[in-house]
């Protein structure tokens, strides 16, 4: 994978808290989704995750986002995003029509409590 980008992921109680930093382009897109993926183990409710920290999406990332939340959903977990308002990344989603099939919120908290409330498992 190129090291334009970094993941990272924690496990808070019955939810996986996800970070991903850098850019995301056609160059990573596919191991980035391989990563997350697997940071996700089927016994959680989903994946929270916060791309605050996100200098660059292209298509290819909106692709691995929307992708990832429909693995999740077929596993019966949820994805909720947080992505904070007036950055690059949100005004991209937004363009992107994104919001109409991922959750997303500004904080990771938001996403956090959203994730526990709408939670099917």
């Amino acid at each position: 994978m190129s090291e334009l980008a970094s993941f990272a992921a924690t496990q808070e109680d019955d939810i996986v808290v996800g970070v991903l930093s850098g850019e995301v382009d056609l160059s990573n897109a596919t191991a980035l989704e391989l990563l997350i993926t697997e940071a996700v183990p089927n016994s959680v409710r989903g994946l929270v995750l916060d791309l605050s920290a996100l200098s660059y999406i292209d298509s290819s990332g909106i692709r691995l986002l929307l992708s990832l939340a429909g693995s999740l959903r077929w596993r019966g977990q949820d994805l909720v995003l947080a992505v904070p308002i007036g950055s690059q990344s949100r005004r991209v989603f937004s363009m992107a029509g994104i919001e109409d099939s991922v959750a997303v919120e500004a904080a990771g908290d938001a996403a956090r409590a959203r994730l526990r409330a709408d939670g099917s498992r």
